[in-house]
Protein backbone atom coordinates (compact mmCIF):
# COMPACT_ATOMS: atom_id res chain seq x y z
CA UNK A 1 0.00 0.00 0.00
CA UNK A 2 2.71 2.49 0.99
CA UNK A 3 4.90 1.76 -2.01
CA UNK A 4 1.99 1.83 -4.44
CA UNK A 5 1.03 5.28 -3.24
CA UNK A 6 4.56 6.62 -3.46
CA UNK A 7 4.36 7.49 -7.14
CA UNK A 8 0.94 9.08 -7.55
CA UNK A 9 1.66 12.62 -6.50
CA UNK A 10 -0.88 14.50 -4.40
CA UNK A 11 -2.69 11.39 -3.18
CA UNK A 12 0.51 10.12 -1.64
CA UNK A 13 1.19 13.55 -0.15
CA UNK A 14 -2.15 13.60 1.64
CA UNK A 15 -1.68 10.06 2.90
CA UNK A 16 1.89 10.76 4.07
CA UNK A 17 0.89 13.98 5.79
CA UNK A 18 -1.48 11.90 7.91
CA UNK A 19 1.56 9.85 8.95
CA UNK A 20 3.19 12.83 10.69
CA UNK A 21 3.64 12.54 14.45
CA UNK A 22 2.38 15.15 16.88
CA UNK A 23 4.78 18.08 16.97
CA UNK A 24 6.53 17.00 13.76
CA UNK A 25 6.92 18.96 10.53
CA UNK A 26 6.76 16.43 7.69
CA UNK A 27 6.89 17.47 4.04
CA UNK A 28 8.32 16.65 0.64
CA UNK A 29 11.78 18.05 0.07
CA UNK A 30 11.17 18.76 -3.61
CA UNK A 31 7.50 18.80 -4.54
CA UNK A 32 6.25 17.21 -6.77
CA UNK A 33 9.10 14.67 -6.58
CA UNK A 34 7.79 11.62 -4.72
CA UNK A 35 10.75 11.49 -2.31
CA UNK A 36 12.42 12.18 0.00
CA UNK A 37 10.25 13.50 2.79
CA UNK A 38 11.85 15.66 5.48
CA UNK A 39 11.07 15.35 9.17
CA UNK A 40 11.92 18.14 11.63
CA UNK A 41 10.73 19.15 15.06
CA UNK A 42 11.15 15.84 16.91
CA UNK A 43 14.21 14.19 18.47
CA UNK A 44 15.63 11.92 15.78
CA UNK A 45 15.00 8.66 17.63
CA UNK A 46 11.33 9.49 18.29
CA UNK A 47 10.72 10.47 14.65
CA UNK A 48 12.48 7.33 13.48
CA UNK A 49 10.41 5.01 15.66
CA UNK A 50 7.19 6.67 14.55
CA UNK A 51 7.90 6.26 10.84
CA UNK A 52 9.19 2.71 11.16
CA UNK A 53 5.78 1.72 12.49
CA UNK A 54 3.41 4.13 10.76
CA UNK A 55 4.95 5.04 7.41
CA UNK A 56 6.96 1.96 6.44
CA UNK A 57 5.38 -0.71 8.67
CA UNK A 58 8.81 -2.33 8.81
CA UNK A 59 9.79 -5.22 11.08
CA UNK A 60 13.40 -6.04 10.07
CA UNK A 61 15.57 -2.96 10.36
CA UNK A 62 19.16 -2.86 9.17
CA UNK A 63 21.17 -0.09 10.83
CA UNK A 64 24.29 1.42 9.29
CA UNK A 65 25.94 3.65 11.90
CA UNK A 66 29.21 5.53 11.84
CA UNK A 67 31.92 4.13 14.07
CA UNK A 68 32.11 7.28 16.19
CA UNK A 69 28.35 7.66 16.71
CA UNK A 70 28.02 3.99 17.61
CA UNK A 71 29.88 4.76 20.83
CA UNK A 72 27.50 7.56 21.89
CA UNK A 73 24.31 7.82 23.89
CA UNK A 74 22.56 8.93 20.70
CA UNK A 75 22.98 5.47 19.18
CA UNK A 76 21.81 3.85 22.40
CA UNK A 77 18.64 5.95 22.23
CA UNK A 78 17.95 4.80 18.68
CA UNK A 79 18.54 1.15 19.56
CA UNK A 80 16.19 1.41 22.53
CA UNK A 81 13.44 2.92 20.38
CA UNK A 82 13.69 0.24 17.67
CA UNK A 83 14.20 -2.67 20.05
CA UNK A 84 13.67 -6.17 18.72
CA UNK A 85 12.99 -4.93 15.17
CA UNK A 86 16.76 -4.63 14.58
CA UNK A 87 17.79 -7.36 12.14
CA UNK A 88 21.41 -6.30 11.72
CA UNK A 89 23.93 -3.54 12.41
CA UNK A 90 26.88 -2.38 10.35
CA UNK A 91 29.45 -0.25 12.17
CA UNK A 92 30.83 2.20 9.64
CA UNK A 93 31.72 2.34 5.97
CA UNK A 94 35.23 3.46 5.15
CA UNK A 95 35.74 6.89 3.54
CA UNK A 96 34.74 7.22 -0.12
CA UNK A 97 32.61 4.08 0.05
CA UNK A 98 34.83 1.21 -1.10
CA UNK A 99 33.06 -1.37 -3.26
CA UNK A 100 34.21 -4.09 -0.87
CA UNK A 101 32.38 -2.45 2.04
CA UNK A 102 29.27 -2.04 -0.09
CA UNK A 103 29.23 -5.71 -1.05
CA UNK A 104 29.78 -6.91 2.51
CA UNK A 105 26.62 -5.06 3.52
CA UNK A 106 24.69 -6.13 0.41
CA UNK A 107 25.32 -9.77 1.20
CA UNK A 108 24.54 -9.31 4.90
CA UNK A 109 21.21 -7.56 4.19
CA UNK A 110 20.30 -10.17 1.61
CA UNK A 111 20.94 -12.93 4.15
CA UNK A 112 18.99 -11.23 6.94
CA UNK A 113 16.00 -10.25 4.78
CA UNK A 114 15.82 -6.64 6.02
CA UNK A 115 12.85 -4.54 4.90
CA UNK A 116 14.17 -1.08 5.87
CA UNK A 117 17.65 0.49 6.00
CA UNK A 118 18.46 3.30 8.43
CA UNK A 119 21.72 5.25 8.31
CA UNK A 120 22.91 7.28 11.29
CA UNK A 121 25.85 9.36 10.14
CA UNK A 122 26.83 10.96 6.86
CA UNK A 123 29.11 10.89 3.84
CA UNK A 124 30.06 7.34 3.00
CA UNK A 125 27.06 5.92 4.86
CA UNK A 126 24.63 7.94 2.78
CA UNK A 127 26.26 7.11 -0.53
CA UNK A 128 26.67 3.52 0.59
CA UNK A 129 22.97 3.04 1.29
CA UNK A 130 22.09 4.24 -2.21
CA UNK A 131 24.52 1.90 -3.93
CA UNK A 132 23.55 -0.95 -1.58
CA UNK A 133 19.83 -0.74 -2.38
CA UNK A 134 20.60 -0.50 -6.10
CA UNK A 135 22.89 -3.54 -5.91
CA UNK A 136 20.28 -5.53 -3.98
CA UNK A 137 17.59 -4.76 -6.54
CA UNK A 138 19.85 -5.92 -9.35
CA UNK A 139 21.36 -8.91 -7.51
CA UNK A 140 24.91 -7.58 -7.64
CA UNK A 141 26.83 -9.56 -5.03
CA UNK A 142 30.37 -9.50 -6.49
CA UNK A 143 32.81 -6.84 -7.69
CA UNK A 144 32.24 -7.75 -11.32
CA UNK A 145 28.45 -7.63 -10.90
CA UNK A 146 28.65 -4.27 -9.10
CA UNK A 147 30.87 -2.86 -11.87
CA UNK A 148 28.04 -3.41 -14.35
CA UNK A 149 25.84 -0.99 -12.38
CA UNK A 150 28.21 1.99 -12.66
CA UNK A 151 26.70 4.88 -14.59
CA UNK A 152 29.43 5.02 -17.23
CA UNK A 153 28.88 1.35 -18.17
CA UNK A 154 25.31 2.14 -19.26
CA UNK A 155 23.91 -1.33 -18.63
CA UNK A 156 20.32 -1.37 -19.97
CA UNK A 157 17.12 -2.32 -18.12
CA UNK A 158 18.43 -1.98 -14.57
CA UNK A 159 15.79 -2.54 -11.90
CA UNK A 160 14.68 0.15 -9.42
CA UNK A 161 15.54 0.07 -5.73
CA UNK A 162 12.98 -1.66 -3.53
CA UNK A 163 14.11 -1.45 0.11
CA UNK A 164 13.19 1.96 1.61
CA UNK A 165 15.85 4.06 3.33
CA UNK A 166 15.78 6.50 6.23
CA UNK A 167 18.79 8.81 6.44
CA UNK A 168 19.59 10.58 9.72
CA UNK A 169 22.46 12.85 8.61
CA UNK A 170 25.08 14.28 10.93
CA UNK A 171 26.77 16.51 8.36
CA UNK A 172 25.79 18.98 5.64
CA UNK A 173 27.06 17.07 2.61
CA UNK A 174 23.53 16.68 1.19
CA UNK A 175 23.94 13.27 -0.39
CA UNK A 176 20.67 12.13 1.13
CA UNK A 177 18.76 14.28 -1.38
CA UNK A 178 20.29 13.04 -4.63
CA UNK A 179 19.48 10.01 -6.82
CA UNK A 180 23.12 9.17 -7.42
CA UNK A 181 26.08 8.14 -5.32
CA UNK A 182 29.78 7.50 -5.57
CA UNK A 183 31.73 4.43 -4.56
CA UNK A 184 35.40 3.58 -5.03
CA UNK A 185 36.85 0.53 -6.72
CA UNK A 186 39.97 0.09 -4.60
CA UNK A 187 41.56 -2.03 -7.32
CA UNK A 188 41.95 1.11 -9.42
CA UNK A 189 41.38 3.80 -6.74
CA UNK A 190 38.83 5.35 -9.07
CA UNK A 191 35.54 6.62 -7.73
CA UNK A 192 32.58 5.66 -9.92
CA UNK A 193 29.12 7.16 -10.04
CA UNK A 194 25.95 5.11 -9.67
CA UNK A 195 22.69 6.72 -10.72
CA UNK A 196 19.03 5.76 -10.93
CA UNK A 197 15.84 7.73 -10.36
CA UNK A 198 14.84 5.29 -7.61
CA UNK A 199 18.03 5.75 -5.59
CA UNK A 200 18.17 7.79 -2.40
CA UNK A 201 16.37 8.25 0.88
CA UNK A 202 12.63 7.92 1.29
CA UNK A 203 12.81 9.94 4.52
CA UNK A 204 15.43 12.33 5.89
CA UNK A 205 15.22 13.09 9.61
CA UNK A 206 16.86 16.38 10.59
CA UNK A 207 17.76 16.98 14.23
CA UNK A 208 20.09 19.96 14.90
CA UNK A 209 20.76 18.77 18.44
CA UNK A 210 22.19 15.50 17.12
CA UNK A 211 24.69 17.40 14.96
CA UNK A 212 26.37 19.12 17.92
CA UNK A 213 28.40 15.96 18.49
CA UNK A 214 29.78 16.04 14.92
CA UNK A 215 33.45 17.12 14.94
CA UNK A 216 33.81 20.78 13.99
CA UNK A 217 36.01 20.17 10.95
CA UNK A 218 33.58 17.64 9.49
CA UNK A 219 30.50 19.80 10.10
CA UNK A 220 31.97 22.99 8.69
CA UNK A 221 33.72 21.34 5.73
CA UNK A 222 30.54 19.49 4.77
CA UNK A 223 28.84 22.87 4.88
CA UNK A 224 31.42 24.05 2.38
CA UNK A 225 30.40 21.12 0.18
CA UNK A 226 26.87 22.53 0.13
CA UNK A 227 28.28 25.99 -0.58
CA UNK A 228 30.17 24.40 -3.50
CA UNK A 229 26.87 23.09 -4.92
CA UNK A 230 25.38 26.59 -4.78
CA UNK A 231 28.44 28.38 -6.14
CA UNK A 232 29.12 26.05 -9.05
CA UNK A 233 25.40 25.99 -9.76
CA UNK A 234 25.20 29.80 -9.94
CA UNK A 235 28.32 29.89 -12.11
CA UNK A 236 27.07 27.29 -14.58
CA UNK A 237 26.66 28.46 -18.17
CA UNK A 238 24.43 25.55 -19.12
CA UNK A 239 21.56 26.70 -21.36
CA UNK A 240 19.17 24.60 -19.27
CA UNK A 241 19.46 26.85 -16.21
CA UNK A 242 17.37 29.92 -15.47
CA UNK A 243 15.53 31.91 -12.84
CA UNK A 244 14.56 28.86 -10.77
CA UNK A 245 18.25 27.95 -10.52
CA UNK A 246 19.17 31.45 -9.40
CA UNK A 247 16.48 31.57 -6.72
CA UNK A 248 17.26 28.26 -5.06
CA UNK A 249 21.05 28.59 -5.11
CA UNK A 250 21.00 32.17 -3.87
CA UNK A 251 18.65 31.17 -1.06
CA UNK A 252 20.95 28.27 -0.26
CA UNK A 253 23.96 30.57 0.06
CA UNK A 254 22.00 33.02 2.21
CA UNK A 255 21.12 30.21 4.61
CA UNK A 256 24.51 28.51 4.57
CA UNK A 257 27.26 31.12 4.58
CA UNK A 258 26.22 33.47 7.44
CA UNK A 259 25.08 30.56 9.59
CA UNK A 260 28.33 28.66 9.12
CA UNK A 261 30.10 31.75 10.43
CA UNK A 262 27.70 31.83 13.40
CA UNK A 263 28.27 28.14 14.12
CA UNK A 264 32.04 28.62 14.07
CA UNK A 265 31.68 31.16 16.89
CA UNK A 266 28.63 29.67 18.70
CA UNK A 267 28.84 25.89 18.39
CA UNK A 268 25.62 25.13 20.24
CA UNK A 269 23.39 27.52 18.29
CA UNK A 270 20.63 25.15 17.09
CA UNK A 271 18.80 27.80 15.05
CA UNK A 272 21.91 28.37 12.94
CA UNK A 273 22.31 24.61 12.46
CA UNK A 274 18.73 24.17 11.30
CA UNK A 275 19.18 27.07 8.87
CA UNK A 276 22.25 25.34 7.49
CA UNK A 277 20.28 22.12 7.07
CA UNK A 278 17.61 24.02 5.16
CA UNK A 279 20.34 25.61 3.07
CA UNK A 280 21.43 22.13 2.04
CA UNK A 281 17.88 21.39 0.88
CA UNK A 282 17.98 24.51 -1.32
CA UNK A 283 21.39 23.52 -2.67
CA UNK A 284 20.15 20.07 -3.60
CA UNK A 285 16.96 21.50 -5.08
CA UNK A 286 19.21 23.09 -7.68
CA UNK A 287 20.81 19.72 -8.34
CA UNK A 288 17.30 18.33 -8.90
CA UNK A 289 16.81 21.01 -11.57
CA UNK A 290 19.59 19.33 -13.52
CA UNK A 291 22.14 22.13 -13.14
CA UNK A 292 25.55 20.64 -14.00
CA UNK A 293 28.49 21.12 -11.64
CA UNK A 294 32.01 22.14 -12.64
CA UNK A 295 35.67 21.37 -12.01
CA UNK A 296 35.58 21.76 -8.23
CA UNK A 297 33.23 18.80 -8.09
CA UNK A 298 35.00 16.91 -10.85
CA UNK A 299 38.48 17.14 -9.37
CA UNK A 300 37.06 16.74 -5.89
CA UNK A 301 35.53 13.39 -6.80
CA UNK A 302 39.00 12.07 -7.57
CA UNK A 303 40.66 13.70 -4.56
CA UNK A 304 38.54 11.48 -2.32
CA UNK A 305 40.37 8.23 -3.12
CA UNK A 306 43.63 10.02 -2.25
CA UNK A 307 42.39 10.37 1.32
CA UNK A 308 40.84 13.85 1.27
CA UNK A 309 37.61 14.27 3.21
CA UNK A 310 34.43 14.83 1.18
CA UNK A 311 33.86 18.43 2.24
CA UNK A 312 37.54 19.31 2.33
CA UNK A 313 37.79 18.69 -1.41
CA UNK A 314 35.54 21.74 -1.85
CA UNK A 315 37.56 23.83 0.60
CA UNK A 316 40.73 23.13 -1.36
CA UNK A 317 39.47 23.17 -4.95
CA UNK A 318 36.60 25.67 -5.19
CA UNK A 319 38.65 28.87 -4.64
CA UNK A 320 41.27 27.81 -7.21
CA UNK A 321 38.69 26.65 -9.77
CA UNK A 322 36.81 29.93 -9.46
CA UNK A 323 40.04 31.93 -9.79
CA UNK A 324 41.18 29.92 -12.84
CA UNK A 325 37.79 30.28 -14.50
CA UNK A 326 37.80 34.04 -13.85
CA UNK A 327 41.30 34.54 -15.24
CA UNK A 328 40.66 32.41 -18.33
CA UNK A 329 36.98 33.04 -18.97
CA UNK A 330 35.04 35.50 -21.09
CA UNK A 331 32.56 38.07 -19.83
CA UNK A 332 29.83 35.44 -19.47
CA UNK A 333 32.00 33.56 -16.98
CA UNK A 334 32.70 36.75 -15.04
CA UNK A 335 29.03 37.77 -15.03
CA UNK A 336 28.03 34.37 -13.68
CA UNK A 337 30.53 34.70 -10.84
CA UNK A 338 29.06 38.11 -10.00
CA UNK A 339 25.92 36.31 -8.79
CA UNK A 340 28.02 34.73 -6.06
CA UNK A 341 29.80 38.00 -5.26
CA UNK A 342 26.49 39.82 -4.84
CA UNK A 343 25.11 37.23 -2.42
CA UNK A 344 28.24 37.26 -0.25
CA UNK A 345 28.40 41.04 0.02
CA UNK A 346 24.64 41.26 0.49
CA UNK A 347 24.75 39.38 3.81
CA UNK A 348 25.82 41.65 6.68
CA UNK A 349 27.58 38.93 8.69
CA UNK A 350 29.50 37.79 5.62
CA UNK A 351 30.34 41.31 4.41
CA UNK A 352 31.77 42.15 7.83
CA UNK A 353 34.01 39.09 7.70
CA UNK A 354 35.19 39.88 4.17
CA UNK A 355 36.01 43.49 5.04
CA UNK A 356 37.86 42.29 8.12
CA UNK A 357 40.05 40.21 5.87
CA UNK A 358 40.92 43.22 3.74
CA UNK A 359 38.70 42.43 0.74
CA UNK A 360 36.81 45.09 -1.21
CA UNK A 361 33.64 44.58 -3.21
CA UNK A 362 34.89 46.24 -6.37
CA UNK A 363 38.13 44.24 -6.60
CA UNK A 364 37.55 40.80 -5.02
CA UNK A 365 36.33 38.00 -7.27
CA UNK A 366 34.34 34.93 -6.26
CA UNK A 367 37.50 32.89 -5.68
CA UNK A 368 38.78 35.51 -3.23
CA UNK A 369 35.48 35.48 -1.32
CA UNK A 370 35.17 31.72 -1.07
CA UNK A 371 38.83 31.48 -0.06
CA UNK A 372 38.24 34.01 2.72
CA UNK A 373 35.27 32.01 3.97
CA UNK A 374 37.30 28.80 4.07
CA UNK A 375 40.06 30.54 6.02
CA UNK A 376 37.60 32.15 8.44
CA UNK A 377 36.12 28.73 9.18
CA UNK A 378 39.62 27.40 9.94
CA UNK A 379 39.49 24.83 7.14
CA UNK A 380 42.29 23.70 4.78
CA UNK A 381 42.94 25.90 1.74
CA UNK A 382 45.57 23.90 -0.14
CA UNK A 383 46.35 20.42 -1.41
CA UNK A 384 49.45 20.46 0.76
CA UNK A 385 47.30 20.92 3.88
CA UNK A 386 45.32 17.76 3.07
CA UNK A 387 48.40 15.67 2.33
CA UNK A 388 48.42 15.78 -1.48
CA UNK A 389 51.86 16.68 -2.87
CA UNK A 390 53.13 17.39 -6.36
CA UNK A 391 53.92 13.72 -6.86
CA UNK A 392 50.16 13.00 -6.93
CA UNK A 393 49.13 15.74 -9.36
CA UNK A 394 49.64 13.83 -12.59
CA UNK A 395 47.49 10.83 -11.62
CA UNK A 396 44.93 13.17 -10.05
CA UNK A 397 44.66 15.12 -13.30
CA UNK A 398 44.47 11.89 -15.30
CA UNK A 399 41.59 10.53 -13.20
CA UNK A 400 39.82 13.88 -13.17
CA UNK A 401 39.71 13.96 -16.97
CA UNK A 402 37.34 10.98 -16.83
CA UNK A 403 34.89 12.74 -14.50
CA UNK A 404 31.51 13.85 -15.83
CA UNK A 405 31.82 17.36 -14.32
CA UNK A 406 34.90 18.55 -16.23
CA UNK A 407 33.12 19.02 -19.58
CA UNK A 408 30.40 21.04 -17.80
CA UNK A 409 32.81 23.47 -16.13
CA UNK A 410 32.08 27.07 -17.30
CA UNK A 411 35.25 26.67 -19.35
CA UNK A 412 35.02 23.03 -20.46
CA UNK A 413 38.21 21.23 -19.42
CA UNK A 414 39.33 19.18 -22.40
CA UNK A 415 43.07 19.03 -21.79
CA UNK A 416 45.00 17.49 -18.92
CA UNK A 417 47.24 20.57 -18.92
CA UNK A 418 44.26 22.72 -17.91
CA UNK A 419 43.59 20.54 -14.87
CA UNK A 420 47.27 20.65 -13.96
CA UNK A 421 47.16 24.46 -14.05
CA UNK A 422 44.30 24.47 -11.54
CA UNK A 423 46.05 21.92 -9.34
CA UNK A 424 49.19 24.07 -9.44
CA UNK A 425 47.15 26.97 -8.06
CA UNK A 426 45.70 24.76 -5.33
CA UNK A 427 48.92 23.07 -4.22
CA UNK A 428 49.88 25.77 -1.72
CA UNK A 429 53.24 27.01 -0.55
CA UNK A 430 55.91 24.35 -0.23
CA UNK A 431 58.29 26.49 1.80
Amino acid sequence: MQRALRHIGSIFFIYSYQMAAKGESYRLAFSPNPKPYISTGLPFHKACAHHISNTFQASKIYLIVSGSISKTEDFSLLQSEIGNKIAGIRYGIKPHTPWTDVLEIVNDINEKGADLIITLGAGSLTDGAKVITFALANKAFTLDELAKLAADVKTPNLLPCEIPVINIPTSLSGGEYSPFGGATDMRTHRKSSFAHASMGADLVILDPALSVSTPERIWLSSGMRAVDHCVEGLCSLSPSVGEARDRTYKEGLKLLVPNLLITKKDWGNLDARLNEMMGVVEAMKGVKLGVPMGASHGIGHQLGPLGVGHGETSCVMLPSVLKWNYLNGNQDVKNAQKRVVDVFWGEETVATMLSGRGLKRDTADAGDLVGALVSELGLPRSLKEVGVGRDKLDILAENSMKDRCLPTNPIPLKEKSQVLEILGMAIGSEN
